[in-house]
This record gives C-alpha cells, sequence and structure tokens, in this order.
C-alpha cells in the first residue's frame, strides 16, 4: 500500500486517465469497426462519411495523446486504402 500522499494521488490519476484512455479508444475501435462494416455493402457517399468519422475519432486520439501520432497516421492510411481498394473492385469486374 502506498504511504505518502503523493503515490495515493498518483493512482488516482493514473485510475482515472486509463478510464478515459479507455474510453477513447473504445470510440476509436467502433467508429473504424462502423466504416469496415460500409465497405462491404454500403453506399460510396456513406463510406466517405464513415471514413472522415473514423479519421476524425483517430486524430482526436492522437491530439489528446491517447495513441501516438504516427500509428494514427499509420491506420488512417490503411483505412484510406482499404476504401480505395473496395471502390475499385466493382470497377475492374464491371469493366470486364
Amino acid at each position: 500500500m502506498p504511504r505518502s500522499g503523493t503515490t495515493k494521488k498518483r493512482i488516482r490519476q493514473n485510475i482515472k486517465r486509463r478510464l478515459r484512455n479507455r474510453a477513447a479508444k473504445g470510440v476509436v475501435k467502433a467508429q473504424v469497426k462502423k466504416f469496415l462494416a460500409t465497405l462491404e455493402g454500403g453506399d460510396p457517399e456513406a463510406r466517405m462519411r464513415e471514413l472522415r468519422s473514423a479519421i476524425r475519432a483517430l486524430d482526436k486520439a492522437a491530439a489528446h495523446g491517447i495513441i501516438h501520432r504516427n500509428a494514427a497516421a499509420r491506420r488512417k492510411a490503411r483505412l484510406a486504402a482499404k476504401l480505395r481498394k473496395a471502390s475499385a473492385a466493382p470497377n475492374r469486374e464491371s469493366g470486364e
């Protein structure tokens, strides 16, 4: 058990920050999953809308230091690549 007041306070702060970080990461995961679900059968407008909301969630998490900014950039690039691949696939099939 902690004895000094500063270590007790540090534990309280860590608990609060952990809960806040977990909540923010949950929002990011939910937005990314929502975007990936629209890739399956959503219309192009819905895909773009969900991609923008996922990017916004990633940027917010990076701005608050919840995830590293390079990790956010990497994940945004991968989501955009998935969108490009998904929107190019029907065009190739219909062109043949």
